[in-house]
């Protein structure tokens, strides 16, 4: 007997046809051919049952598949992404988890499904990994800073936002026609109101809490933030990773609110800034907290905002000038100019163990250091 066959199925309709015609025993056949009895039965009952469609190959995939996600829990995972476009698989994750979902897929699994669905973002640049410090409790520092203008028609937004340092909970989210001193302090009186004085306000070195990079770097609206009682700390120059945390914010903040359509004036982005910090404080699981919400973490500052500046006191010891029109002051026959932030207002300059150097003061933080017994005092 001649076997001339170019395929598998051409193999299986020869055999098939061999023993179904008796033209051998199915020993001999099967030997001749190479295959085990089990297997020409297998085809010979498949063929009588399907015919010359029973012998094409059959798909491997299992009818079923019990870890596969269901659909309607894989409808929650897209239409968590599609509420929140910027979202990741461990946060959906996550917050899957805090809604008490059943059954929850990995965030590996998350991701698929994503992919599946054509909802997965182009893949994120590597960046740098920067050394990380964190506030040790809620309110000992806050970070302040405005997140980039754009244009509205008739004016510009520029979005003001306040976050605490160890909570990441967002307690300042406005939108402003301009970056001036009254307008900041307008929108920041009710959050102090609200949530109480911090420590300290990291700040960067731009108005209107910086004059720049100069010797005197404070402003009217430090000053004033001073005479409240929050120390005022200004972030390293030109180094945005010195307030790591309002930049990330930033960065969530344009992805997911300011950069998903035009809007039309102050108030229509107001309108979307308000229900999205909602979403980032008490549902938004943050990678930074182990995935909790910032919500978990913050808790109000116990120094409630005064209802009027209090006065400035300084020690016995201190000796005391008020800070001329020009911002400048004298002291031990010389002129210093302390900067114009403290026009009005007076400063102390405390001595130091070191032998004609002073420490000056404002309020209660140092502005600036003197030392007398050079042939040059600087500005401060």
């Amino acid at each position: 007997m001649t076997w001339q066959v170019s395929t598998l199925v051409d193999l299986r309709k020869e055999l098939v046809k061999a023993l179904t015609e008796g033209e051998a025993s199915v020993s001999e056949v099967c030997r001749r051919m190479a295959v085990s009895r089990e297997t020409a039965y297998k085809w010979i009952a498949r063929f009588r049952e399907e015919g010359e469609a029973g012998l094409l190959d059959r798909s491997r995939r299992p009818h079923t598949s019990p870890r596969c996600t269901p659909a309607e829990l894989e409808e929650r995972v897209c239409e968590l992404r599609r509420r929140h476009p910027a979202w990741g698989g461990r946060k959906i994750h996550h917050r899957l988890k805090a809604l008490g979902a059943q059954g929850i897929p990995s965030p590996s699994a998350i991701t698929d499904i994503l992919r599946r669905n054509g909802l997965l973002a182009a893949d994120r640049r590597q960046r740098r990994a920067y050394q990380r410090f964190e506030a040790e409790r809620p309110n000992q520092m806050w970070q302040m800073d405005f997140k980039g203008d754009f244009a509205l028609p008739g004016g510009r937004c520029y979005t003001l936002t306040v976050l605490d340092d160890h909570s990441r909970f967002n307690l300042c989210l406005q939108a402003c026609p301009d970056q001036r001193r009254e307008t900041v302090r307008s929108k920041l009186l009710p959050v102090l109101a609200t949530y109480g004085l911090p420590e300290t306000i990291l700040l960067d070195n731009g108005p209107p809490w910086g004059s720049g990079y100069s010797r005197q770097p404070h402003t009217r609206f430090t000053a004033w933030l001073m005479r409240l009682g929050v120390n005022v700390s200004h972030g390293r120059p030109y180094y945005p990773q010195t307030r790591g945390k309002d930049e990330r914010f930033h960065r969530s903040l344009g992805l997911e609110v300011l950069q998903t359509r035009p809007w039309a004036s102050l108030e229509d982005v107001q309108l979307a800034l308000d229900p999205w910090r909602c979403v980032y404080n008490e549902e938004r699981p943050h990678e930074a907290l182990a995935y909790a919400v910032p919500a978990q973490r913050y808790t109000y500052s116990p120094r409630p905002l005064p209802s009027r500046l209090p006065a400035l006191e300084y020690l016995a010891t201190d000796e005391v000038r008020r800070v001329q029109a020009d911002g400048k002051i004298s002291f031990r026959g010389r002129e210093l100019r302390v900067g114009k932030a403290f026009i009005g207002g007076t400063v102390a300059l405390r001595a130091t163990e070191e032998d004609g150097v002073w420490e000056v003061y404002y309020c209660k933080q140092g502005v600036g250091r003197v030392d007398l017994c050079s042939s040059h005092v600087p500005d401060l």
